[in-house]
């Protein structure tokens, strides 16, 4: 039910049905999903967490305006942990983990025939997660689950708009193949450039939403800034 509230209130924000600058009622947004308080205020407390909202309990919640640099935020944090995961899962990997990654790999492509968008990412994520346990990011699973509750938050799908399921698809390939071979290089540069391509993406998308008035020039300016403020590498 929590998930729930959080895909309305996402919804809503996105619609315009709600806005910055007012105060929303626990008890209306409880009436109007006919679900009770306390998933409602689980649902904010999660939403308060990604930063769309600011929730005061007794007073109710408002809306908190996201910016484009929320989202090269969350992919700095992601560069941080995924690409020394998939080095160390390079090194590490037993051969059952292997095995696991190549079955879901499998299982994106099939979905990729069936056009299938939401079992297609849930295998998307269950495969990141593989490659993070094969790496000992124990900490950084835990991490990683809630950043992409934030980015389902904060940002609309890729696919069909900017790039196919295939194409997605494709970029985990050398990842696993340089998993298979125990290339550490090479998983830590392919996950690098899998995650950079998905967050530039993200990025692209979040600036045109906040300025659509932009040209195509002043659209490519304002992602190269944000994305070298927010992503430098040191």
């Amino acid at each position: 039910m929590a998930t729930q509230v959080m895909n309305h209130v996402r919804d809503c924000i996105h619609d315009g049905t709600m806005s910055t600058g007012n105060w929303y009622s626990v008890y209306q947004l409880s009436e109007e999903l006919g679900i009770s308080r306390s998933p409602v205020r689980d649902g904010l407390l999660r939403l308060e967490e990604a930063g769309l909202i600011e929730f005061v309990r007794n007073r109710g919640f408002r809306i908190v305006e996201s910016q484009p640099s929320d989202v090269a935020d969350i992919f700095d944090l992601r560069l941080s942990i995924e690409p020394n995961a998939a080095a160390r899962a390079a090194r590490d990997r037993s051969a059952d983990e292997l095995a696991h990654m190549k079955d879901i790999i499998a299982a994106m492509k099939a979905s990729c025939t069936d056009g299938d968008e939401n079992v297609f990412f849930t295998w998307d994520q269950e495969l990141h997660d593989a490659i993070l346990a094969a790496g000992h990011a124990r900490r950084g699973r835990d991490i990683l689950s809630k950043l992409r509750t934030h980015t389902r938050l904060l940002s609309d799908s890729t696919v069909r708009r900017y790039r196919s399921l295939e194409q997605v698809h494709s970029e985990h390939l050398p990842i696993i193949e340089a998993i298979a071979v125990r290339d550490s290089e090479a998983a830590h540069t392919a996950m690098t450039e899998h995650i950079t391509a998905t967050g530039r993406l993200l990025l692209e998308q979040a600036v045109s939403k906040k300025h659509p008035e932009y040209s195509e020039d002043e659209l490519s300016t304002a992602i190269e800034e944000i994305w070298q403020q927010q992503v430098a590498q040191f």
